[in-house]
């Protein structure tokens, strides 16, 4: 990979560490580095496109991540201007990286779990009345993108609505939630890790479920069983319906991202969950 001298990734990274040198891995998306210092320790370095998702990661790393003690990277330093962090780099390897079907998938998913429980336990607010109305008006704001672009037809819209109208109406719990919880953010080492703190904030506890539920969960009832084992409990009847709900914002965003970003699995996707939900 090639890097400009200026690049602010290596400019925040020798300024906290001293000389790095870049290690090429062509899986990363373009904005993450993988650094090594001249210790041979490892770290990444990672520029935002989006100032709010810059502060809502470096709001994490200081805020919930110590909650996760071991679990996550620690955060080396930040750069405002050039929205910028740099962050250790935890042993391991990544759990996609896992054969399907293996003793090792059921384990990641049972650890996932467990290091979640951790999250939600410390900083849960049992059956908060603010979470639901704010989600039905974000699920709102998607099905009006996704009605103007074409993408639903009325009786997909008025399921969707339905959705919407159950979310504004239902107390829950909240907690720091990952919200992109699902292997690709997870790393197996010596313990079990995770990655991308970018969309973390306060939401309803169960919807950190929903991206396996829908996307991992479907064809492989043990991998919910092993989670459910390590987080302690599974969802109660009342909260497998609001999952449910969460499918329909997991549907309708995946169809108008799908759409703006030409990309033809993540609409694939958004189909998928739309039907299971009709």
């Amino acid at each position: 990979m090639i890097t400009s001298a200026v690049d602010p990734r290596l400019e925040l990274a020798r300024d906290r560490v001293g000389a790095v040198r870049v290690l090429p891995d062509p899986s990363l998306p373009s904005r993450l580095l993988q650094l090594a210092d001249g210790r041979g320790l490892r770290y990444f370095a990672k520029q935002h496109g989006n100032r709010a998702r810059y502060v809502q990661e470096v709001h994490a790393y200081r805020t919930w991540s110590p909650h996760l003690n071991g679990h996550v990277p620690e955060l080396v330093g930040c750069h405002d201007s050039s929205r910028t962090l740099l962050v250790t780099a935890l042993s391991g390897t990544g759990a996609d990286a896992v054969a399907p079907g293996s003793p090792e998938e059921g384990l990641a998913h049972h650890e996932a779990g467990r290091v979640l429980r951790l999250l939600h336990q410390v900083t849960l607010i049992p059956r908060s009345g603010a979470v639901g109305p704010e989600l039905a008006g974000r699920l709102a704001g998607w099905i009006q993108r996704a009605d103007q672009a074409g993408l639903i037809s009325v009786d997909e819209r008025r399921l969707l609505a339905a959705h919407q109208d159950i979310l504004a109406g239902t107390l829950m719990d909240s907690a720091a939630c990952h919200l992109d919880y699902q292997p690709r953010n997870w790393n197996i080492g010596e313990s079990f890790g995770v990655y991308d703190l970018e969309h973390m904030r306060r939401d309803a506890r169960i919807r950190d479920f929903a991206r396996l539920e829908f996307r991992r969960w479907q064809g492989a009832p043990r991998l919910r069983d092993a989670f459910y084992s390590g987080y302690g409990r599974r969802p109660t009847d009342t909260e497998q319906r609001l999952l449910e709900s969460f499918g329909a914002v997991e549907a309708v965003t995946a169809l108008v991202r799908g759409y703006e970003q030409e990309d033809l699995a993540l609409t694939s996707h958004g189909r998928t969950v739309l039907a299971r939900l009709s």
